[in-house]
């Protein structure tokens, strides 16, 4: 199994308004991480797209691309491209461009986005919210496999017979498809053979079962072969060397968040009885010590009928830089062991 680290680029200067000197520090810290995930052996570092004051990643490419130079062993992805929002030309060309910067090691996990602003930022509308995924990720996955494109669509000009460059390092330039919980989406990325990225942010992760089995029905039916249909698994979480310390540190902030997101779509206010239940046996947070944590992924591998990545979503929950370094470092150290 892979292990590795997702990251929203969150910035301290949320707060307080736009500090040009907090978002350069945020950025290299941001980079810092990424470096020593590669030397504590991890095996994936992914990039989400917002477009929201809190979050750096709206050009996660860009930031990849600087880390792909500092960098030597580890998968660099996106986590996710909303690709509903996006023309597929330029993603498939900024992500060629990184996979020979890094010499082969990019990948992209593309999805609709749990946010809504990059609709109407470029132009597009939420009424088309599905058509526009469906559309996009067709022509995607043709110019990965076509040098010259012939395609029509609704939402697009036509290409014909266009040349699409730069060509990547990797043949295919590896693409997953990021789902939340609507069953279509599970059905699509396994007709369609690609390898599927779980975001499992709240609940119970053993629910996601039935999913699962949709996702690798449809692959079976599709005639695609059961190694081709990889499941990753994207969950909140954060280390420290014992379970209360990792709770204590991560709920604060964990709280604010989605205090603050649950504001906008009409949640309640985050308790900490509602965190600590999250970190039961079967609860979606790992937030713990190494052991803990390793037997839970495990578990949920289990429950999901095998997982071949799992990623920790931790640094939204304004947690220092110098402890989100200790918690890779024990990720590294630590877990990755256990589950090997």
């Amino acid at each position: 199994m892979e292990i590795g680290i997702d990251s929203f680029a969150a910035t301290k200067s949320q707060s307080s308004g736009h500090n040009a000197v907090a978002d350069m520090q945020e950025m290299d810290n941001l980079l810092e991480r990424i470096v020593l995930a590669d030397q504590a052996g991890l095996a994936v570092f992914g990039l989400g797209e917002h477009h929201r004051r809190e979050f750096l990643d709206s050009a996660s490419s860009l930031i990849l691309a600087a880390a792909a130079a500092r960098t030597k062993n580890i998968k660099l992805t996106s986590a996710v491209t909303v690709l509903s929002a996006a023309d597929p030309v330029r993603v498939f060309q900024s992500f060629a461009t990184l996979d020979i910067i890094s010499k082969g090691r990019a990948e992209m996990v593309v999805g609709r986005g749990s946010f809504i602003e990059a609709f109407p930022l470029f132009g597009y509308d939420l009424d088309d919210y599905d058509a526009l995924f469906t559309e996009k990720l067709d022509l995607l996955l043709k110019i990965r496999d076509n040098e010259r494109v012939d395609w029509s669509g609704k939402f697009r000009a036509p290409l014909q017979n266009a040349p699409i460059y730069p060509r990547p390092v990797q043949e295919p330039l590896p693409i997953w498809v990021g789902v939340g919980g609507t069953p279509q989406s599970f059905v699509r990325a396994g007709m369609l053979g690609l390898p599927l990225m779980v975001a499992v942010i709240g609940g119970e992760t053993h629910r996601f079962k039935p999913l699962v089995d949709l996702y690798r029905e449809a692959g079976a039916k599709a005639g695609h072969p059961e190694e081709k249909l990889q499941v990753g698994l994207h969950s909140l979480g954060y280390i420290a060397q014992t379970s209360q310390q990792a709770r204590d540190e991560f709920f604060p902030g964990y709280a604010e968040v989605f205090t603050r997101i649950g504001k906008e779509r009409g949640w309640g206010p985050v308790t900490r009885a509602q965190f600590d239940a999250q970190n039961g046996p079967t609860g979606a947070l790992l937030v713990g010590s190494p052991q803990e944590v390793a037997e839970k992924i495990r578990r949920h591998s289990e429950a999901l009928g095998g997982i071949t990545r799992f990623t920790f979503q931790m640094d939204n929950a304004n947690l220092p830089h110098d402890k989100l370094m200790n918690s890779i470092e024990l990720i590294g150290k630590e877990i990755v062991p256990l589950l090997k």
